[in-house]
């Protein structure tokens, strides 16, 4: 059984930035792909970023190419998403995953409480 906590969401302007922080405890982190999910109000939950177990490849939604960033540090069991010039639309409550592939089409692990992001404009 694996357990994901997600931290690091809050208010924001819109323009501003927000760094975004899970950490994993149970299956062993680096063998698997983590990704990035974000559910807002009234819409199904939607892939953002996601990366390789061993950090070569990363994956990223249309919407937050060249916006947003996803790292880990498999020392540390984390996974990271450097939000930047945030924009309404990126207001959503958001997750994290464990999968096999970058591409994210079967997640592993249960969904955790999530982190929410809220951008004002």
């Amino acid at each position: 059984q694996v357990r994901l906590v997600e931290s690091g969401g809050g208010l924001v302007q819109a323009g501003g930035s927000l760094r975004l922080s899970c950490t994993a405890s149970g299956r062993t982190f680096s063998d698997y792909a983590m990704g990035w999910f974000r559910q807002a109000p009234g819409k199904d939950r939607e892939f953002v970023a996601a990366i390789s177990w061993n950090e070569v490849m990363t994956n990223y939604a249309d919407s937050v190419k060249g916006r947003f960033t996803i790292t880990r540090d498999n020392a540390k069991n984390t996974v990271y998403l450097q939000m930047n010039d945030l924009n309404a639309e990126d207001t959503a409550e958001y997750y994290c995953g464990q999968d096999r592939t970058i591409e994210c089409t079967e997640v592993l692990t249960s969904w955790g409480q999530g982190t929410q992001v809220t951008v004002s404009s």
